[in-house]
């Protein structure tokens, strides 16, 4: 057992992620399938030692370099919606996500989709997500270091797209990229006024959802190290 592992002891007995299952329940997250994902995963391994004994508070954390680990009532509510009234009753195809992060989101989504393609922007933090998959041995993910704000045009269509950045719009590349029937999954507008919103695609059309307000980082353009 590492030292991350040891310092999650105390604070990741089965009652206490339980307690924010079922909080979460209580907020509206009806997916028996992503309470028992977000039951699952160790968030606690996700976040600095510092905060350890936070992490299976409802909130978001600090990661360092203006970023955060979203709050497990965001995280499950945009998979939720993106696991929503499949076609074919299928769990998600090829999905991408915007914003890797330390990649909590990432192990969620992971477990819905046949492979993940996830975008950071910021070098070091995508360099942390890789090594919490690797301990997680969690290996349907491919993360690439780009701006999110292009989407992954090699890979796409994709069946799902989930963005962990707020643009004010919502960029017409990741609408183009979706395949027919996909559904993205965004933040949108400025802070203190966004909304998170869901947008699936019907052909050339576009039917939207506003789902909550949610306050997210700024989807920004451009990469760094």
């Amino acid at each position: 057992m590492n030292r991350r592992e040891r310092a999650g002891i105390g604070m990741t007995s089965a009652r206490t992620r339980d307690r924010l299952v079922e909080r979460l329940r209580q907020n509206g997250i009806a997916n028996e399938d992503v309470l028992s994902r977000i039951r699952d995963v160790p968030r606690h391994l996700f976040v600095d030692e510092a905060l350890a004994s936070r992490a299976y508070e409802d909130s978001a954390l600090p990661l360092g370099r203006g970023q955060t680990i979203s709050q497990p009532y965001v995280v499950a509510a945009m998979t939720e919606e993106l696991l929503r009234d499949p076609l074919d009753g299928r769990t998600l195809g090829k999905t991408l996500e915007i914003g890797t992060g330390c990649g909590y989101q990432t192990a969620v989504l992971a477990r819905f989709a046949r492979h993940v393609f996830s975008i950071e922007r910021i070098q070091s933090l995508l360099k942390r997500a890789q090594q919490n998959l690797r301990t997680l041995e969690i290996k349907n993910v491919s993360l690439r270091h780009a701006d999110g704000w292009r989407g992954w045009r090699s890979q796409a269509p994709f069946h799902g797209i989930l963005v962990t950045a707020a643009p004010e719009i919502v960029p017409d590349e990741l609408l183009e990229q979706l395949e027919d029937g996909g559904r993205l999954v965004i933040p949108v507008g400025p802070p203190g006024r966004q909304s998170l919103v869901s947008m699936t695609r019907r052909g050339s059309d576009f039917e939207r959802r506003d789902l909550l307000p949610v306050s997210f980082v700024p989807l920004v353009e451009g990469t760094e190290t």
